[in-house]
């Protein structure tokens, strides 16, 4: 499996001029690392939380966790990037690559958390913008691979809208693929936003990313514009993704072209609990919740296993994609008319993140297909859904703690504008939960943002009076 997930790394690894640095071993930060550098290198990053926001600076490097070296998946877990405390405000991405990198720079093997996004001046003259929560590349060609992406935001206000909670993308052509993106918030496209951009976007599991509810919203994916290369969509799962209004699944603004083969698009819900809308999309072979035309396109549900959104045996989405040999699933080395585990059956593609050339396990810790929270990560928290929601006046928001941290808990309107504050202050581990009246607020969408010196997450609210 190393072999064909790390061809990018260990080419460059093969270059005699290329060098391995160590992290923590020779720089205390990521970013020191990288600046160290040079095109070729390797930035290896031991297990860890790395509190900082890194930029690769136009270097074609590999910056890496140690996950490649043994397939543990759980190094993936438990080498954390978390973006919660950035120097600059307005610079508060997890990870920056907008410095025209190529395809040889590589980013692989991290919890990406408690990014904020970076005020970005939109380059075909929409004005000012807050994006890229967890990640934010703009003219560049990198590898994104076997991340979890979870955790971040993109809604602080004193800008025209903010988007890409998870991921922004911009007039780029990104190989993305094999990550997963869940639990981030933004105005729109809460998971990922992909503007004016081309790329390959395949074996990514996108779920859970909630809140988004401006420009046709696209919690799971957001698209715009068009560019010189195309825009393919393969073999995802883009499931359990929330708007407050418009599209949850997949939206396309204006007649943004792109191409859907072998994808899972289910569940995603809002008041119209529209799966893929506008754009100018080819989708063929997937599986969309109350169908869409298209040649291959069941509507079906997926039956998913209990864990991880892996499919079951008896799954319609087994082998039920395109039947071209080029999208086949590895075949199992010791049944080899039969797929290899993640994917089912025979060697036909599996429909979903499992299925196809690129299937592989990504992380081996994520909790039942039901549950709000993908994870508990070391030294982190759980921020539960306020309750009751819809609520008027009064919601209690709930919380838990793994350790003693300080505390804020705070609340945002609709424009990212703070509006109170529920604590702020040092709390010991235990759980905790405060009420709060907005009996002066008018009717409308909230925010509520817990952060903690380990990370911080944003929950969206709706006062109704």
């Amino acid at each position: 499996m190393k072999s064909l997930i790390f061809i990018s790394l260990f080419a460059l690894a093969s270059l005699s001029s290329a060098n391995i640095i160590n992290v923590p071993a020779q720089y205390s930060t990521i970013q020191s690392a990288i600046n160290a550098s040079v095109n070729g290198d390797t930035i290896l990053v031991q297990p860890g939380t790395y509190t900082e926001n890194i930029n690769f600076r136009g270097k074609n490097i590999v910056v890496t966790g140690t996950y490649y070296l043994s397939g543990n998946l759980s190094l993936i877990q438990t080498t954390i990037i978390n973006g919660g405390s950035p120097v600059n405000p307005d610079t508060a991405s997890c990870v920056i690559i907008s410095s025209h990198e190529d395809s040889t720079a590589v980013l692989q093997g991290f919890t990406l958390t408690g990014g904020m996004g970076t005020k970005w001046t939109d380059e075909h003259g929409a004005g000012l913008f807050r994006e890229g929560g967890g990640i934010l590349i703009q003219y560049s060609k990198p590898v994104i691979q076997y991340n979890i992406i979870t955790g971040n935001s993109a809604v602080a206000g004193g800008v025209i809208s903010t988007g890409g909670g998870g991921v922004r993308i911009g007039d780029s052509y990104p190989r993305f693929h094999n990550n997963i993106v869940t639990n981030n918030t933004g105005f729109y496209g809460a998971g990922v936003v992909l503007n004016y951009t081309g790329g390959e976007y395949y074996n990514n599991l996108i779920f859970k990313n909630y809140g988004s509810n401006v420009f046709g919203s696209g919690s799971g994916i957001w698209l715009n514009g068009s560019f010189t290369r195309p825009v393919t969509i393969t073999n995802n799962t883009i499931v359990s993704n929330t708007s407050i209004n418009g599209t949850p699944g997949v939206y396309g603004f204006g007649s943004v072209v792109a191409t859907m083969r072998n994808n899972i698009i289910w569940g995603n819900t809002s008041p119209n609990n529209a799966q893929i809308t506008g754009g100018n999309f080819t989708v063929r072979y997937c599986n969309v919740q109350n169908g869409y035309n298209g040649a291959g396109n069941i509507n079906a549900n997926p039956d998913f296993d209990t864990t991880n959104y892996y499919l079951r045996s008896t799954s319609p989405c087994v082998d039920k994609g395109d039947s071209s040999v080029i999208y086949n699933d590895p075949a199992d080395p010791g049944n080899p008319s039969n797929a290899k585990w993640p994917a089912r059956g025979t060697l036909r593609n599996d429909l979903g993140a499992y299925g196809g050339p690129g299937s592989a396990t990504i992380a081996n810790s994520i909790v039942g297909i039901g549950s709000q929270n993908l994870m508990t990560l070391p030294d982190n928290f759980i921020l539960n859904q306020n309750y009751p929601n819809p609520f008027n006046p009064t919601t209690k928001i709930s919380y838990e703690l793994n350790k003693s941290s300080e505390v804020s808990l705070k609340v945002f309107d609709i424009l990212g504008n703070e509006v109170s504050v529920l604590f702020n202050g040092t709390q010991t581990a235990g759980s905790y939960s405060v009420n709060w009246n907005a009996a002066d607020f008018p009717s409308g969408v909230y925010f509520y943002k817990l952060e903690t010196q380990t990370g911080s997450e944003i929950k969206s609210m709706m006062l109704v009076k």
